[in-house]
């Protein structure tokens, strides 16, 4: 019997389950996660900042976009890419408005407080 795996040529097989219309392709896997950030209408094309936890000068941030769904339309940030690990989201001040746990190959969501206001100022479109 010859096993012939053809090693010169990396095959990578992502199998993403389907999760409705409009998905959104997301960079996970691994140690790798992704967090969705579910948000009111009114804070559409605002930015919201994340950072490990003990890293609070780490941030990075994302627009809060629209996303088309079957029966309307949400509103929220997605960050992929992100390693395992708790991560603060910031709000409008000096603490985190949360702290979420993103797991290797898993989404994490957080809906964002109707109240809350995020830290950066609305995107120049």
């Amino acid at each position: 019997m010859s096993h012939s795996h053809d090693h010169g040529h990396p095959h990578h097989h992502h199998t993403m389950a389907p999760s409705g219309q409009g998905t959104v392709m997301l960079n996970i896997g691994g140690n790798v996660g992704a967090l969705i950030i579910g948000t009111p209408a009114r804070l559409h094309g605002h930015e919201i900042e994340v950072s490990p936890v003990d890293a609070p000068s780490q941030r990075q941030h994302a627009a809060v976009r629209a996303r088309y769904v079957r029966g309307g339309v949400t509103y929220c940030v997605v960050i992929d890419n992100l390693a395992e690990g708790r991560y603060a989201i910031w709000a409008d001040g000096p603490e985190p408005l949360t702290e979420v746990e993103v797991r290797g190959g898993a989404v994490a969501e957080f809906t964002w407080p109707e109240n809350a206001v995020p830290g950066r100022k609305l995107l120049s479109v």
